[in-house]
């Protein structure tokens, strides 16, 4: 009996902090994207300009802004920042808080640090449940974010992102929401493997490594601007299919594209194989210091929590 009395409070504590991760992944990525959303927007914008006629919008991410700004006005670099928050509070919150969740358990279950399998394996499945969350809104930060660029005619106009899931749901059915969620699952899942794992690894060799790195936040950017890069490189294929798949339309009642290798094996063909990698800078400007920004917040929230509210010193982190 008095053994079992012993070993309730533990069990109290774990949920709590549990919640408390989960809560802190959403934060970290939500205050990230308020400081990365004009290069997300740029990097949307570039992956679809070309599409089906194979021409060049752009001439590189600085010609983008310009005309962006020029056509739409500096506030339109913001476009869709509701659907992004959205995207965090709902993606972000679900892989990082399920990879944290994962990390720990693995401490506790085999009293080690996780190998760079064990951090790959983890890092896919937080990225799978993340994924499937985050899809709708995933959705329409696309649709916001490149609504600009079509004619007047052709624009969807979404006023906000409420507006914007109601009106797909509405004009399109509910399973619309959902649209392109096979390669946004197996994007981020290839994110997830890469970033988590990377990150985890990164952050290990450099704390235990030749550098002897102390914990704190020149670690936590080593490790993060690192992992960014890798991560860039594995997934824009990935990320290019989904963009596309999500901004596609109907055409004589039929889909665009069939699928996410429709989506690429054409982009190869009519655009060239490095199209597959158009607005790479971009895109890493954006996920570099958005995976720094991420899990700078992240540590600093779990480090805070832990030494103000635990009365616990030191912090495993992820």
């Amino acid at each position: 009996m008095s053994a079992t009395q012993v070993q309730e409070p533990p069990k109290k504590a774990a949920a709590a902090s549990n919640a408390i991760k989960f809560l802190f992944g959403g934060l970290s990525g939500m205050g990230a994207t308020m400081v990365v959303q004009p290069l997300d927007l740029v990097k949307t914008r570039m992956q679809i300009s070309g599409a089906g006629s194979g021409k060049k919008e752009f001439r590189n991410s600085f010609h983008c802004i310009q005309t962006v700004v020029s056509k739409e006005g500096p506030l339109a670099l913001y476009q869709g920042i509701g659907a992004a928050l959205l995207r965090q509070a709902t993606y972000t919150t679900g892989r990082l808080g399920m990879y944290t969740y994962l990390n720990d358990q693995f401490r506790e279950r085999f009293q080690r640090n996780p190998g760079i399998t064990d951090s790959m394996a983890m890092g896919t499945i937080a990225g799978a449940c993340g994924a499937f969350i985050g899809t709708p809104a995933e959705v329409a930060l696309v649709r916001m974010t490149s609504d600009g660029r079509l004619p007047v005619a052709e624009r969807r106009n979404y006023t906000n992102v409420a507006n914007a899931l109601t009106r797909i749901t509405k004009e399109e059915g509910l399973t619309a929401l959902w649209r392109g969620s096979l390669p946004t699952v197996g994007r981020a899942m290839v994110v997830n493997m890469t970033q988590l794992a990377s990150y985890s690894q990164f952050k290990t060799y450099f704390r235990n490594g030749p550098l002897k790195m102390e914990e704190g936040i020149k670690l936590h950017f080593c490790a993060s601007m690192l992992s960014g890069l890798l991560t860039t490189m594995t997934s824009m294929p990935l990320d290019i299919a989904k963009t596309r798949i999500q901004n596609m339309k109907m055409v004589d009642g039929k889909p665009e594209y069939r699928g996410t290798t429709d989506v690429l094996l054409r982009v190869a063909r009519q655009e060239g194989v490095f199209a597959l990698w158009k607005g790479f800078t971009p895109y890493y400007c954006r996920l570099g210091p958005h995976t720094v920004l991420t899990f700078i917040l992240l540590e600093q929230l779990n480090q805070g929590y832990n030494k103000y509210v635990l009365g616990v010193e030191k912090s495993t982190g992820i």
